[in-house]
């Protein structure tokens, strides 16, 4: 099995325990998450995260920002239920899990993998330049997009303008007409003249919104769309409780056209030389 293979199938499983807290944070619950890396037992599973959090603490990181101690109600039969620990985990203590269990288990070896390509992707990205970046999650933003759009399409939405528009009104608090006439740019090209940063805001609201509707199992237009209202109404308010500026008052950039052309003619100049 390839490492692209093994990397998308883990993502799928990954991404789809995933939850997301009142703060707009993400996080995984350690008792859904063992169970895929192949861990049956409990007890087994809470070593492998008590040595995981040792290693947090051994590289310098706060444990609690990291590993979060929890309680949860589970049924135990016959109308009866019972707390039992849990933990609440971020994606780093996710990895931090998978790099500290048994090698042996087919599951982690395969998390191990996945992680390192993961960690290898950032890596690449970070060492981008500006423009490469705001030219790599705008292509991102366009894939994600036609992702959603064809969940919406399942779950019954037709009216695609107001599905949209939608989303726009809860991250920006205006409909798409207003943003434009706000930031000054052509009908169509919002998503085209924004910045790396109002890029990254939009594709969290269109991946949420993609993910939530799928594991809601939404159906109905009506439903769909006030989803995806809300969704980019969470992704705000994160982005004002960490003191962010709101997108619509992001600059606009150069139009996305403009990166392409000029990277296509470096490459171009590139290979005359070569």
């Amino acid at each position: 099995m390839s490492k692209e293979i093994i990397a998308n199938s883990l993502n799928r499983n990954f991404e789809s325990l995933k939850k997301v807290d009142e703060n707009g944070v993400e996080y995984w619950e350690a008792r859904e998450l063992m169970l895929i890396l192949g861990y049956k037992k409990w007890e087994k599973a809470e070593e492998v995260v008590a040595r995981a959090a040792r290693a947090c603490i051994n590289s310098g990181q706060a444990v609690d920002n990291h590993f979060h101690r929890m309680g949860k109600m589970v049924y135990i039969g016959s109308n009866t239920v019972r707390e039992v620990r849990d933990w609440k985990l971020d994606r780093y203590a996710c990895y931090l899990i998978a790099q500290n269990g048994d090698p042996k288990k087919p599951e982690i070896a395969m998390a191990q993998t996945y992680f390192a390509i993961q960690t290898r992707r950032q890596e690449v990205f970070e060492q981008l330049s500006g423009a490469d970046k705001r030219l790599f999650i705008r292509g991102e933003v366009s894939t994600q997009n036609k992702k959603l759009f064809s969940t919406a399409k399942r779950a019954g939405v037709t009216k695609f303008g107001l599905f949209n528009d939608a989303g726009y009104k809860g991250l920006y608090g205006m409909p798409l007409s207003e943003i434009e006439n706000k930031k000054a740019i052509k009908k169509g090209e919002l998503l085209d003249r924004a910045g790396t940063t109002e890029l990254a805001a939009n594709l969290f609201r269109i991946t949420q919104t993609d993910e939530k509707i799928q594991k809601d199992n939404i159906k109905g237009e009506n439903d769909a769309t006030r989803t995806h209202f809300m969704v980019g109404g969470k992704v705000r308010q994160t982005i004002k409780d960490i003191g962010g500026t709101l997108p619509e008052n992001l600059p606009t950039e150069k139009h996305i056209r403009e990166l392409k052309n000029r990277k296509r003619r470096l490459l171009k100049k590139k290979s005359s030389r070569s």
